[in-house]
């Protein structure tokens, strides 16, 4: 059988047991009055000192949503966000304004004695003392211990690439706005996603804006020019796979960038006369209408006199000249002959199909509006024919030239990465036929015209050169060229489109002197391809000419055969 044992206490053990319980009350109370004391202390510093009115400024101030990241097509971080530190001031705080403005600004690169010390004199509460200091900074400005001088932790966007994609990433403010570029366009998705969010995914590929950008910004050094610019399109789905412009800045200074016209985007934002590259519009025009054939001939032995206005050919025949031959040869008398047969209704509306009258469409706010003849005469269907007289983004020569090198049809053109398999909505600007065409009459510039300086071995490309002088005061600037090449590769079922361009680009002892496409943008587009085109998958081919090129040789004078 169990059992239970019982204590029982006699009057002197129930008396400590009550003095023990007595005490632990009066312990109780005591830390209650104290909890209560320093309750009311903090209530007092509070709202009695303003605190919380500063913290409310400073979470006024701050007003920064954390953004979703923004990566390249295989994943790769373009921008983030990290946490940083900002030293800001509480002024009624301020024990010694002219001795905390001195000691702030001697740790603090960038801050003036003399600017803080007035900000402290200003009547505001609150002011940012420095923005996103480094940690040496926060350590320096921490060991001074200044009365009403504290930090606040808030959001930094970063882009780990610096300037390799400046222009289409873009950049924030201080504050987490989006300025430029995606940042800007999709601002108010990425804020709404947030750091959690999906990731924006662009079109772009890092490894190929790397050789692209690496390219360019040696042509633009080699040839000392003030500029360069670089595209690669996707053909049949319009993605941007990489897109330069340079000069460039580095996003994570965005300081150091406003208001700087040399960092306008070349590619989207700035329009030029692009010269020769026009001439593949014109040729594919007269193709698809039935204008002109490759067995047709036009006249090319004297310049073309309107009006004040004489019309000659770089390089002379002093001939007549087939259509494949007008466009080896890069005829401007030839081309303006071909575009007469058109006729200028016809041309607008075929440009105007191309998107040529407007802004380029593409998630993008840096975009140009062309510049288009006021009215629309015969010497500017001559002239436009050859690329004078109407000028167009880089972006829109792109597309213009994945619809009548490609498929014949018009796509948009995007940042943003598309599924596989997936198909774009567009506008049939040529047939099939005059595409095809088209693909062999650039694969014959490469070979035998003034695009041979492109071609990279076994990728088979075709292109054309563009040499365009600047307009300005009051007619055209020789010394001052806009040098351009576009290729599509491989030109038999292309996948791509390139633009290589060269801003004013001055001639060396390597080239002779010259500045034209030919011996700047044309080699240039040669070593760019060579590099990308193992990244993209376009595997080395044997085949040495595309069969319309092939097929038309029949059509060319024997001096060039060989």
């Amino acid at each position: 059988m169990r059992h239970i044992t019982t204590i029982e206490f006699d009057g002197v053990g129930k008396r400590a047991v009550d003095n023990a319980r007595g005490r632990v009350r009066v312990a109780m109370a005591v830390f209650a009055l104290a909890f209560a004391a320093i309750s009311l202390r903090l209530i007092d510093l509070g709202l009695l000192s303003g605190e919380a009115t500063d913290k409310r400024v400073i979470a006024a101030a701050l007003d920064v949503a954390p953004r979703a990241d923004i990566v390249d097509r295989n994943g790769v971080l373009l921008a983030t966000d990290l946490t940083a530190i900002s030293v800001y001031a509480q002024i009624p705080r301020v024990l010694n304004a002219h001795d905390s403005a001195l000691k702030l600004a001697g740790v603090l690169p960038g801050v003036s004695s003399e600017v803080l010390e007035r900000k402290f004199a200003s009547g505001s509460k609150f002011i940012w003392v420095k923005r996103k200091v480094t940690p040496a900074e926060y350590d320096a400005v921490n060991r001074l211990g200044l009365p009403g001088v504290g930090f606040q932790r808030e959001v930094e966007r970063v882009y780990p690439h610096g300037n390799l994609a400046a222009h289409m990433i873009g950049y924030t403010n201080v504050d987490g706005r989006g300025l430029a570029g995606v940042e800007r366009f999709f601002d108010e998705q990425l804020r709404k996603e947030g750091p959690r969010g999906e990731p924006l995914h662009l079109a772009l590929d890092v490894r190929v804006q790397h050789a692209l950008r690496n390219e360019i910004a040696s042509a633009v050094e080699e040839f000392t020019a003030i500029g360069g610019a670089g595209l690669v399109l996707d053909i049949h789905t319009g993605e941007i796979i990489a897109m330069v412009s340079l000069p460039d800045f580095n996003p994570n200074e965005p300081g150091t960038i406003a208001n700087n016209p040399e960092l306008i985007n070349r590619m989207s934002h700035a329009v030029f006369e692009w010269g020769s590259t026009f001439k593949t519009f014109t040729m594919a025009m007269a193709l698809d209408e039935g204008k002109a054939g490759f067995r047709d001939s036009f006249d090319a032995t004297n310049p073309i006199r309107i009006s004040r206005f004489t019309i000659n050919d770089d390089h002379p025949k002093h001939r007549w000249l087939t259509v494949p031959e007008i466009f080896m040869y890069s005829s401007n008398i030839g081309t303006v002959k071909m575009a007469l047969q058109v006729g200028t209704e016809n041309q607008k509306a075929f440009l105007g199909k191309l998107g040529f009258f407007e802004r380029p469409h593409v998630e993008l706010k840096e975009r140009g509006a062309p510049l288009v003849p006021a009215e629309w005469k015969e010497i500017n269907t001559m002239t436009i024919a050859f690329g004078h007289g109407l000028s167009i983004t880089g972006l829109q020569l792109a597309a213009g030239y994945a619809a009548v090198a490609g498929d014949g049809m018009l796509h948009p053109v995007t940042v943003l990465k598309k599924p596989v398999g997936y198909k774009p909505e567009g506008e049939r600007i040529v047939s099939q036929e005059t595409a095809y065409k088209i693909q062999g009459l650039l694969r014959l510039v490469v070979e035998k015209g003034t695009g041979r300086q492109a071609d990279a071995p076994s990728y088979l490309v075709g292109g054309k050169t563009g040499t365009a002088e600047k307009a300005g005061g009051g007619g055209y600037r020789k010394k001052s060229l806009v040098s351009s090449f576009v290729s599509v590769f491989p030109v038999i079922n292309p996948r791509y489109v390139t633009v290589v361009m060269i801003d004013e680009p001055h001639g060396t002892k390597k080239t002779y002197g010259f500045a034209t496409a030919g011996w700047t943008a044309a080699p240039t587009t040669k070593r760019v391809i060579e590099r990308i085109a193992p990244m993209l998958g376009v595997p080395p081919s044997d085949v040495p000419t595309h069969p319309v090129t092939h097929d038309m040789m029949q059509f060319i004078q024997p001096e060039v055969r060989s």
